[in-house]
């Protein structure tokens, strides 16, 4: 318990201090929008180049994988359809919902937890390739379609059509992924220099999301007693969601508690029936897989939300409530299954 409690303790430390900074009005009334946008168009994309051109992709293409992958799927696509069907939401917050239901914090939680309990972090490595390269571009193609334009069904088709082929280009996510890849798939090495650039900027993403995730803590009540949304969008997702009930600030506590629990409870327990009884996964494999399932929800979804114009209220939920209860989980998987790590 001591060594999660070591892993968790950056993520409150910088989390409360965004909050402080958040009611002290230190960063003024904008800090939360322009701090979000750092994070989005600078900050994360730089640290996910360098991230991916340092690795193989081939990597995660083993059994273990099979199984973190098939819980991250199934869970994704729950979490998808609970938002439309259970909560009325449109396609831009469904996609929202779903990744706040299956993508894990796999880099500043996943990796000290994965040292403490697992004794290495490979896999969490694997696992950070997989929502990068996989994951990540789906949910964020859906994030655009929902937020598209068009002014009749044939328009909105060509505009949807035009916006998926063109948002590699738009989105600096999905173009750092890409170009980290391809560095990587040709053999290429960064000069030191700009190398170590790309490492100090990319290491300000983590903790800027947390502080960002801080302010958002003092956002101003809407009329239903919900936090509002914050109107800032990415640049190409020019309106919000036209599916009735897609509107933002309509954040229920059943919603946070359906996303925390298929992401918390549901998606370690696939992982575990997938990687033990179907693929008969070693004990330390399995272990791996079912302890990074139960990450909890990662802050890149608070920080999607808040660049797409999205209902930011129940991703910072989900994300602050997951961790929180992730604490029980991952040591109940760790208890459960046999700590190996040191």
């Amino acid at each position: 318990m001591a060594a999660l409690l070591s892993a968790f303790t950056p993520i409150w430390t910088l989390t409360a201090i965004g909050y402080a900074v958040g009611r002290s009005g230190l960063l003024g009334d904008r800090a939360e929008a322009v701090l979000g946008r750092f994070v989005f168009h600078v900050a994360m994309p730089a640290a996910l180049f360098t991230m991916v051109s340092g690795a193989r992709p081939a990597s995660f293409a083993n059994p273990s994988m099979v199984a973190f992958a098939a819980g991250t799927a199934l869970v994704c696509g729950l979490g998808f359809l609970a938002a439309g069907r259970l909560f009325g939401r449109g396609t831009a917050d469904r996609a929202i919902g779903g990744m706040a239901s299956g993508y894990v914090n796999s880099a500043n939680l996943g990796i000290p937890v994965a040292v403490q309990v697992l004794g290495d972090a490979s896999f969490v490595a694997q696992i950070i390739l997989f929502q990068v390269l996989l994951v990540s571009p789906v949910i964020l193609t859906l994030l655009d379609a929902g937020t598209g334009v068009g002014t009749g069904p044939g328009s909105r088709r060509r505009v949807a059509v035009r916006r998926m082929l063109t948002m590699p280009v738009r989105n600096p996510i999905i173009m750092a992924s890409l170009l980290g890849l391809a560095v990587s798939a040709l053999g290429l090495r960064l000069p030191h220099a700009l190398a170590h650039s790309f490492d100090l900027l990319g290491a300000a993403a983590v903790p800027t999301a947390l502080i960002t995730l801080g302010l958002s803590l003092n956002a101003r009540p809407s009329a239903d007693g919900s936090a509002e949304a914050v109107p800032d969008v990415a640049p190409g997702a020019e309106a919000a969601d036209p599916v009735p009930g897609a509107g933002a600030g309509r954040t229920g506590r059943a919603e946070v508690v359906v996303t925390v629990a298929l992401k918390t409870l549901l998606q370690p327990l696939i992982a575990f029936v997938v990687g033990g009884p179907l693929l008969g996964l070693p004990e330390h494999q399995l272990l791996a897989v079912v302890v990074c399932s139960a990450l909890p929800t990662a802050q890149n979804v608070f920080v999607y939300a808040q660049q797409y114009g999205r209902d930011t209220g129940m991703a910072r939920d989900a994300v602050v409530a997951s961790t929180v209860v992730s604490m029980a989980t991952l040591s109940l998987a760790a208890w459960a299954l046999g700590t190996t790590g040191s």
